[in-house]
């Protein structure tokens, strides 16, 4: 596989590699510190981002490669009106893997198709992210043990949340998996995904605004923010904003191995004082993502360790 711009590229054995390579990372460190020496990654980030890019950074450098960071359009030949398809083409002469976020939906596939380097896909406008969904994936794993047959709950903007998208392709591969969607009648799952996901993968599915209905149900509460960057205009996104905020008193009925986790950056959809809760993972995603992308980087580089 040359590229990752969808987590579907990924089979489900593939994935389950992933998982095992992240794992052997975290139990052996020392193991990978030398692993792509050499090896520069490219960094190509024309939207805003902390824990991605630096993710992707850090994750490269653990691996002892070297990092090539654009991290802002203005700050590349993008302000001068450069097409994606020649940045991809030029940044190829000079690293050996592109990690791209745009806001454009698209945009890392038109780079993928035309660069001679593989590209991973670091979210593209509403559309994709599909790392920080191998983030997800193995924060679930290592909280729930598996896949199979949870109850998993998305709430909040499930219209732009790319993270939500890709979480639902990547669980769509898994038996037994319930999807619970809680949000505003505005911001729910689009009909495609329901369509072309849950319902062709024969997944069972629930909808609701309210966000305690099924809190009892729940193996794993999926919490995102409400994006202003989505909106068109501000009334609407004002009017949204709040529709959801997770407090202590919202989980007392829930199960206690419940795993709460978002991928962040929060606004105030998940109080501070969830933090201390044993249930709440979200800064383990944070760690897992570093994992993960390290895993990914290895995999993309076709570099074996023994």
């Amino acid at each position: 596989m040359k590229n990752l711009i969808d987590i579907l590229d990924l089979s489900v054995e593939e994935l389950d590699g992933l998982i095992e390579t992240a794992c052997d990372i975290i139990d052996n460190p020392g193991k990978y510190a030398h692993a792509c020496e050499g090896k520069k990654l490219a960094t190509l980030f024309f939207e805003p981002s902390t824990r991605t890019r630096l993710s992707f950074e850090a994750a490269m450098y653990e691996l002892g490669g070297h990092v090539l960071s654009v991290s802002s359009a203005g700050s590349s030949s993008a302000a001068k009106g450069e097409s994606i398809a020649d940045t991809a083409r030029t940044v190829s002469c000079y690293a050996d893997i592109i990690a791209m976020r745009h806001p454009k939906e698209g945009a890392p596939y038109v780079a993928g198709n035309n660069a001679t380097i593989p590209v991973i896909n670091a979210g593209d406008g509403g559309h994709n992210h599909p790392t920080q969904t191998l983030a997800d994936i193995l924060t679930i794993y290592r909280e729930k043990g598996g896949f199979d047959n949870l109850t998993v709950g998305f709430c909040g903007d499930l219209k732009f949340g790319r993270t939500v998208h890709s979480l639902i392709n990547a669980l769509s591969r898994y038996s037994g998996i319930k999807v619970v969607l809680i949000s505003p009648e505005e911001l729910r799952l689009p009909e495609y995904m329901k369509k072309d996901v849950l319902e062709k993968n024969g997944m069972e599915y629930m909808e609701t605004e309210d966000l305690l209905e099924y809190m009892a149900d729940l193996d794993v509460l999926y919490m995102t923010r409400v994006q202003r960057e989505r909106f068109f205009n501000e009334e609407d996104y004002m009017r949204l904003k709040d529709s959801y905020i997770l407090e202590p008193s919202k989980i007392e009925k829930a199960k206690e191995d419940m795993i709460i986790m978002h991928p962040l950056p929060r606004v105030n959809e998940i109080s501070i004082r969830i933090d201390d809760d044993p249930r709440a993972c979200y800064f383990k995603q944070v760690l897992n993502g570093k994992y993960m992308r390290m895993a990914l980087l290895l995999k993309l580089l076709e570099v074996n360790v023994q």
